[in-house]
């Protein structure tokens, strides 16, 4: 007969014993946290988001997860940047040099967090230097995709680009799988950002993503834009009623160009297509591996782009050579391409229209997401809002101070309750600013001005793609929200007044002087020209 110690001792202590050797209820492990950005990449870029292009990996992600419909960077790639790491406006946090804030890995290290990046930096001193234990990539705010520059590093220190086989897409990923390794057998809860250059030029895809889409584009850009439109109709990504903007008077129609534009065009987008398909191929063996350690599904993904598609045409090498050739090309890019991608809005990046400013934002969190599975949310949100938002889901403090810094207060808001499925409570107004090109959103409504040129105002709610232009009739309105904007920006990006003059009162055309040329009078496209 077995002896039963448990009987022999006093009640209490029995009681007492018997709770500690129950199985221990541990608490739901925190989670782990990706971010992926994209450099240049268009609204309508992704499947997901109307595109034809083949992205099978970040369509079940936003099949399984969420998508904004209403997410924005800063319209352009440094400016994000900032945003993304800090939680604040570019100037806000001190520019490049981001000496007014504390940065992401800043906050999550502390709190026990494994921190890695991968990919493009293009902000002052190194990521090593700003709270990343790891890191591999370019300083650069451009590459070659084949052969690299010399601003790649590995840990801080040079790293040389391989002569042969290196392809700056696949390399990202290469090293963010052997950072994870590393994070790993560390029993830490990691955070990896990878910051892609594509599909920013030159455009210089893989051969084999290249021929893929060769014959694609012929149907040009009118064609391929009004399929994304109806895409995006059926996706229920645009509201019923919804007018897309017209093609603007910069842009011929794709039938009145000649043949030889024609299939330069087409080949160009081929290139777009190639770089941008070579992105979700890459993230599927990432994706592919956190399955395979058990991670997928308390690791909190979010994908977007630095900004909307770029229509800067500057010069191109090797227009009659085929883009996968290593040295031999160079390809810039195209305006009217840029007006498709960004489908159903107006204009480019660096505009601070929605077509500069609204990035594909897709969050996939199989064990926190408590939003309907395949969703889309309308709640207008910002890249600042990411450190907020990690801070609060990685149970981090986020530092009033910081040695050798001055943070100033935070611009995001964290969007925890909406991943969990609930509405975002009031949030101060989105501020968009880069160069002259000026913006401010608040609630459903959006200012907005073109290079200095008149402001403009649109009702989101009702105008998405910004068409109606209501300055005129709501006088009260305009003046507030331009009232807001320019104390915004002296007050909470503390820049002088001097720097921010009053709008020009003249109207004039929307051009800019890098768009392309499709006049075909200088060959098979050139860069206007700058007014002298």
């Amino acid at each position: 007969m077995g002896f039963n110690t448990m009987n022999r001792l006093p009640m209490p202590l029995a009681l007492v014993l018997a709770i500690l050797f129950l199985p221990v209820a541990t608490a739901e492990p925190r989670p782990n946290f990706l971010v992926i950005l994209t450099d240049d990449l268009g609204y309508s870029d992704l499947g997901c988001y109307g595109s034809e292009i083949d992205t099978p990996v970040l369509d079940r992600l936003a099949r399984n997860g969420l998508r904004f419909s209403n997410f924005y960077n800063t319209a352009k790639c440094h400016s994000s940047r900032v945003s993304l790491l800090t939680g604040r406006w570019c100037r806000q946090a001190g520019d490049e040099k981001m000496n007014r804030a504390v940065t992401l890995p800043e906050v999550l290290r502390p709190a026990g967090y494994f921190t890695m990046m991968t990919g493009k930096w293009h902000l002052s001193k190194e990521p090593t230097d700003f709270g990343f234990d790891r890191y591999f990539g370019h300083l650069s705010g451009a590459t070659d995709y084949f052969l690299g520059d010399k601003t790649f590093r590995l840990n801080g220190k040079p790293w040389k680009v391989p002569a042969e086989d290196f392809y700056t897409t696949t390399a990202k990923v290469d090293f963010a799988l052997g950072f994870l390794k590393e994070a790993r057998e560390t029993g830490k809860p990691w955070f990896l950002y990878l910051a892609f250059n594509a599909p920013h030029a030159p455009i210089q895809p893989l051969e084999e993503d290249y021929r893929k889409y060769r014959d694609r584009y012929q149907v040009g850009w009118d064609a391929i834009r009004d399929q994304r439109i109806a895409r995006q109709r059926e996706l229920g990504l645009l509201a019923p009623g919804t007018q897309p903007s017209p093609r603007p008077g910069h842009l011929p129609a794709w039938d009145s160009v000649n043949a030889e534009i024609r299939g330069w065009e087409s080949r160009r987008m081929a290139g777009y297509a190639a770089l941008i398909d070579r992105v979700d191929q890459e993230l599927g063996r990432l994706v592919t591996d956190l399955d395979a350690s058990g991670e997928l599904d308390n690791t909190v993904i979010i994908f977007f782009s630095d900004n909307g598609a770029c229509p800067y045409d500057r010069h191109s090498k090797g227009m009659d050579k085929a883009p996968y050739e290593p040295g031999a090309t160079r390809w810039s890019d195209s305006t009217g391409w840029a007006w498709a991608r960004n489908a159903p809005f107006r204009f480019y990046k660096q505009n601070q229209f929605e077509g500069g400013v609204a990035t594909p934002a897709i969050v996939h969190w199989p064990a926190g997401l408590k939003a309907k599975p395949g969703s889309i949310d309308a709640t207008p949100a910002h890249l600042v809002d990411i450190l907020p938002t990690l801070a609060e889901l990685g149970q981090a403090e986020i530092p009033d101070d910081f040695p050798g810094r001055e943070p100033t207060p935070l611009a995001g808001v964290s969007l925890a309750p909406v991943l969990a499925g609930k509405s975002l409570p009031e949030r101060p107004p989105i501020h968009f600013l880069f160069a002259s090109d000026r913006g401010l959103r608040d609630g459903d409504w959006k200012l907005v001005s073109f290079r200095s040129g008149p402001w403009e105002l649109y009702n989101l709610a009702k105008d998405p793609t910004e068409l109606n232009d209501l300055a005129a009739d709501e006088p009260e309105r305009l003046e507030r929200m331009v009232s807001e904007w320019h104390r915004m920006t002296r007050e909470d990006l503390l820049m002088p007044d001097k720097a921010n003059p009053p709008v020009k009162t003249g109207s004039s055309p929307k051009i800019h002087p890098e768009w392309s040329d499709y006049s075909g009078r200088n060959g098979p496209v050139t860069t206007r020209r700058r007014k002298r």
